[in-house]
């Protein structure tokens, strides 16, 4: 890598954090406290760094209990349909607290669209899809770095 990343290390706690709430669940979906903790850990750090999270990382976690929300076992999704649109409802099963995303394959986030670009400022996480895992990039002003993110199992991250 050319350039320093700013709070490289930061942004590598972060990761790690979001990993080890997903291997706690994977391993064990009763230890629903320990996955909380990391994630409210992980909330905290960004807030007090001023970091920016991307939407899909921010949209798996609850803004009531900071749980990590997975589709049947920490939360339920359904489907509904308000005004002629559609639109996902996730609603934690610790808080009952429920978020609702829009399901139209046109829409694209604020930070997607080519308008919120700034050319070489542009900054913000990507996940990519590679054999092996998920990974986390972040890219900032001065360069990109990746952080691997696991969520299938066997979760090979040492706790």
């Amino acid at each position: 890598m050319a350039g320093q990343v700013k709070d490289r290390e930061a942004f590598q706690r972060l990761s790690f954090l979001y990993q080890a709430a997903h291997c706690v669940l994977a391993q064990d979906p009763e230890n629903q406290a320990l996955a909380r903790f990391y994630c409210h850990t992980e909330r905290t750090i960004a807030k007090r760094l001023v970091l920016r999270r991307d939407p899909s990382v921010k949209r798996t976690l609850c803004r009531g209990c900071s749980s990590l929300l997975i589709p049947g076992l920490t939360c339920t999704q359904r489907q509904r349909r308000c005004k002629a649109q559609r639109w996902t409802v996730q609603t934690c099963l610790t808080c009952q607290r429920s978020q609702r995303f829009l399901n139209d394959p046109r829409h694209l986030l604020w930070g997607d669209r080519p308008e919120a670009q700034l050319g070489s400022q542009a900054a913000g996480i990507t996940q990519l899809h590679l054999a092996g895992g998920w990974y986390l990039v972040w890219k900032t002003q001065e360069a990109s770095f990746a952080c691997m993110h696991l969520i299938a199992s066997p979760c090979s991250l040492a706790l």
